[in-house]
């Protein structure tokens, strides 16, 4: 029977009556539990295990918020175990995370643990705010390190940047609300630590997909002044965060990590779950020799055992019930989803649960749907209830105003057509059936990993050797185009091109069906100097620009156009697919025009030669009004005269938007007027 109650969860549980605390192990044969006070006392309790279950649990009396703990945990020697009784570990419920030292201080003892637990307080007043209803049609993601989203930004005072109170600060929320954000998405905030060859290397885990702890927030991202103060401090710096975010009506989604932990391969350093349990925490090969690894990272966790799938069930459920944070992106989902053979299941156990647990009813579910391990690519594959991240979508785009205007300038034709394209805008119906719709797909153009929107109009190839692997890590696939010139320039008909196609590509994200997801920074132009691989790279390559810059202004008015423009056409944002022949609610009705004006036709689709579509998308009432829009796309770097669709339900054509500067946005234009589109470029009309 699975636990519903948060207070039933293992790890401490003040409140009434005497604390109590609990670990699972199904194979230790001891634990011991370490508390040391804020005076330096250590006092030891020992856990009996709980009528014959995986279950150790004592009571701690006089344990409160701030003392210190871990746990020494004894058991049978052999394969897949790897006990050692003397060996401080870290509880995997830990609510605060901090740096070991037997001293009180900052420091970490040489050759010894590197973190300890701390009990917390919980307390916060939330003030009534509720959590933002943002329907999911009109939600817009944007993707942020909390670090560098405001470690530059000088409207931020100097001891908040790069804080859980630097994002909710005036100043960045402002920002957001301007360029149309509904939802943040936070890259990890668990607390995580530098992998040990980075460490050995002098190198920082910049990103956090490398995690100790799944219910402590990372204390580094909270203010000096939270640190000193404690565990406590940092857990309400958050807390407050998001409530702030809330009151703005801007949700909070975190990025989180469950397929691996800090634990690295056999041999890394064992914190917790290994010296806890890990014959039943990770994935082993058949001959209990080496870990089965889907994750690339060293260790899977095993989701097919249920105190594994219950951790993750509890991390959940705590930080949407008591941190109210409204969704999870999940790195390397398709690992979850394994089963105890280590193949994808798309009804795994643990996907049911977190879809249908009454505790998280209310959250966002995104995955990101594969892994590095056999059959690992998933996308499409998660069902009901789940949106995914669509690589499709981002390989598409990239292809169509990147790659394709390349190939053009280098020999006179595209390699690809339109029809891909339209395929992407209309919602990647390939990819996503029709029970699940649009909605599934959260399209993306650049994330975290990868060139920034910059750099990919900016370089051919990475650069990536500041990460200190000889220009190895990072994808070599990047479909980018640096459209004549390596890098920085001062040449003003490279940087209007480059301009153009960053117009082209945001646009495409910001028009198309499904939730569109920008990267922090790119609506600010921001660059990381070609490197596509920045988890290693000091704070003064990757932080967000906020200096006053003609280019970056140029584009955040870009964005915040198109995010009005997407708010204001619900034509634009359908939550179903069609069914032809049949109206459906919520669905938008589609036309499709070449460049003269008439119907596409099937050579229009496919012959590279012809890069024009006129799509003219009509909406199915069901919660909003009528609407109709025309979003013609132009993907050639050729002049091109096009002849406006006429039709007999419309009396004109009003340019609404177009990726191309000083265009001319208030005259009514009649069907069958031409329209000269000068090179590679979207232009939407609204219709009266």
């Amino acid at each position: 029977m699975h636990r519903t109650a948060i207070d039933d969860t293992p790890g401490f549980r003040l409140g009434d009556g005497a604390p109590r605390f609990s670990v699972r192990s199904a194979s230790a044969t001891a634990v011991t539990l370490v508390v040391v006070d804020g005076a330096g006392e250590e006092t030891r309790h020992v856990l009996a295990r709980v009528d014959g279950t995986d279950r150790w649990a004592t009571e701690t009396p006089g344990v409160g918020p701030g003392d210190r703990y871990h746990l020494l945990v004894d058991g049978p020697q052999g394969p897949r175990h790897e006990f050692d009784p003397e060996r401080p570990l870290l509880d995997p419920y830990a609510r605060g995370i901090v740096p070991w030292s037997a001293a009180g201080d900052s420091g970490v003892v040489e050759g010894g643990p590197r973190w300890t637990g701390v009990v917390v307080d919980d307390a916060f007043d939330w003030g009534g705010v509720p959590k933002p209803d943002v329907a999911l049609d009109r939600a817009v993601v944007y993707e942020a390190n909390v670090r560098t989203l405001t470690a530059a930004n000088p409207d931020v005072p100097e001891h908040l940047r790069g804080t859980y109170a630097g994002v909710a600060h005036p100043s960045t929320i402002a920002h957001l609300r301007r360029i149309g954000v509904t939802t943040v998405e936070l890259l990890p905030v668990h607390a995580f630590d530098t992998e040990a060859w980075l460490r050995d290397a002098g190198r920082e885990n910049a990103w956090g997909y490398n995690t100790l702890g799944f219910f402590a927030p990372h204390a580094a991202y909270a203010s000096a002044e939270a640190r000193t103060a404690g565990a406590s401090a940092v857990l309400r710096e958050f807390k407050g965060m998001v409530r702030l975010l809330h009151e703005a009506g801007i949700q909070v989604l975190l990025d989180v990590v469950y397929n691996h932990t800090a634990e690295e391969g056999l041999g890394g350093p064992t914190s917790s779950l290994r010296g806890i349990d890990g014959a039943d925490r990770y994935r082993w090969t058949a001959d209990d020799t080496a870990y089965y690894d889907t994750t690339g990272c060293g260790n899977t966790l095993d989701t097919s055992v249920e105190a594994t799938a219950d951790l993750v069930v509890d991390s959940l459920r705590y930080w949407a019930r008591e941190v109210q944070v409204d969704g999870f992106r999940f790195d390397l989902m398709a690992a979850l989803a394994r089963n105890e053979h280590h193949v994808f299941d798309p009804e795994h156990p643990l996907l049911e649960r977190i879809r249908r647990h009454p505790d998280l009813q209310d959250v966002l579910i995104v995955a990101e749907p594969w892994d590095v391990g056999p059959d690992g690519w998933r996308t499409g594959a998660f069902g009901v209830g789940t949106s995914e991240w669509n690589d499709g979508f981002r390989n598409t785009v990239r292809q169509f105003w990147l790659t394709d205007i390349a190939e053009e300038r280098r020999n006179g034709t595209p390699t690809t057509g339109i029809g891909a394209l339209a395929g992407a805008l209309t919602g990647s119906r390939h990819l996503f059936d029709a029970s699940r719709g649009p909605l599934a797909g959260v399209n993306f153009v650049t994330a975290h990993d990868g060139f920034t929107l910059l750099d990919l109009v900016s370089y051919d190839r990475k650069h990536n050797l500041a990460n200190g692997e000889d220009d190895r890590d990072g994808s070599n696939d990047n479909r980018s185009f640096n459209h004549g010139i390596e890098g920085d320039t001062a040449d003003r008909g490279v940087r209007a091109a480059r301009g153009r196609s960053m117009r082209n590509l945001v646009g495409t994200l910001m028009l198309s069906a499904g939730v569109p997801m920008l990267t922090a920074g790119d609506e600010r132009s921001r660059t990381q100097h070609g490197n596509n691989n920045a988890y290693v790279v000091s704070d003064d390559l990757t932080p967000v620009d906020w200096t006053d810059d003609e280019d970056a202004e140029a584009m955040t008015e870009a964005v915040a156009a198109l995010a009005r423009l997407r708010t204001a056409h619900p034509a634009l944002r359908p939550t179903r697919f069609g069914v032809e022949g049949r109206e459906t609610p919520g669905a938008s009705r589609m036309a499709w025009y070449g460049p003269d004006g008439q119907a596409m036709t099937s050579e229009g689709w496919d012959q590279p030669i012809h890069r024009v579509v006129q799509y003219f998308v009509e909406s199915t009432p069901e919660h909003e009004p009528f609407d109709r829009v025309l979003v013609v796309v132009h993907g050639s770097g050729r002049t091109r005269d096009l002849t406006l669709p006429a039709r007999q339900d419309v009396l004109g054509y009003r340019l609404a938007w177009s990726s191309e500067k000083h265009r001319d946005h208030e005259r009514l234009r009649p069907g069958g007027q031409v329209f000269t589109a000068y090179g590679p470029g979207i232009h939407v009309f609204e219709v009266a």
